[in-house]
């Protein structure tokens, strides 16, 4: 049932400025679809529905240790041979597994469940640190509310960061989340209200993205030791604190180009970076195209 709130959820109507989607919920035998939380669901749609579909995305159930009936891996299939996204997240990466579009492709799911996927399609390279991966036409989400990251990936992937940052704060949601899996293994007790700075010392550093920001600083301000800091950072996050602070700059910048025209060297200094040649280098690096091609992926700006 939370998967099937995370899908609605995210591709609801969020009103103006937002996309609107053609979404259905399909089945192959429509009708009450039994759910984990007893409450069936009526669907309506079968699989004829998604003939036409741009994006498929498996949905994970209690029986994902038995492969789907034939004609939902036949549709899989299709989809992903006619061009469509196909995509699933926790245990629903089984049935993309069954249907053989994970194989000799990087995946993920629930990390309870990861070894499991492996064992059974030995094809697939599973990463089970992963929040979500992203293969091209073949995504796939970890855990639970890793939905969530999925479907805001892909909406920032095909609409860009302010779309989806939109939709994220439409929903309360952050719009992108370090880490991998690793950080909700275990929850600490909190001590002596670290945890609490810690969340401050971010917030603060989201409002200070111009600024060189050095960890010294964001320790300092914590009030604890480098090393203590790094420490906690990692723990709670998932992530160290440089990639923590590129992300969140290479994301503000990416937002910037989208819905402003400043010039890139306005957008570095506010992101936090000396020169447009530093952004540059960064923004080639993780996102592979440099910020004027991003641009005009999005926008009709120079």
């Amino acid at each position: 049932m939370l998967a099937v709130g995370v899908v609605t959820e995210v591709f609801a109507q969020h009103g103006v400025g937002l996309p609107d989607f053609d979404f259905a919920l399909c089945t192959d035998r429509p009708g009450p679809v039994p759910t984990d939380v007893g409450v069936p669901v009526t669907v309506t749609c079968g699989l004829d529905r998604l003939a036409s579909a741009d994006l498929l995305i498996a949905l994970p159930g209690t029986d994902f240790r038995t492969p789907p009936a034939p004609a939902v891996l036949d549709a899989l299939t299709a989809a992903h041979e006619r061009g469509s996204l196909v995509a699933a997240h926790c245990v629903g990466t089984f049935a993309l597994a069954a249907a053989g579009l994970l194989d000799g492709r990087r995946a993920t799911t629930h990390w309870r469940f990861a070894e499991l996927l492996a064992r059974r399609h030995p094809a697939v390279a599973v990463e089970p640190d992963a929040l979500y991966i992203d293969e091209g036409r073949v995504i796939t989400g970890a855990g639970a509310a890793a939905g969530f990251d999925m479907c805001l990936h892909l909406l920032r992937r095909e609409y860009g960061a302010a779309m989806a940052n939109g939709v994220a704060r439409d929903m309360v949601l952050p719009a992108h989340r370090d880490g991998g899996q690793a950080q909700y293994l275990a929850a600490p007790v909190p001590e002596d209200h670290q945890d609490e700075r810690l969340a401050e010392v971010l917030a603060w550093a989201r409002e200070h993205l111009h600024e060189p920001l050095p960890v010294a600083e964001l320790a300092r301000r914590a009030m604890m030791s480098k090393r203590s800091f790094a420490r906690r950072f990692t723990a709670a996050t998932g992530t160290t604190p440089h990639a923590w602070l590129r992300g969140l700059r290479l994301s503000r910048a990416e937002e910037l180009l989208e819905t402003t025209d400043l010039p890139v060297e306005e957008i570095a200094r506010r992101v936090g970076y000396g020169s447009a040649a530093v952004l540059r280098e960064q923004f080639v690096r993780r996102r592979g195209v440099p910020p004027r091609s991003y641009r005009r992926s999005f926008t009709n700006a120079p």
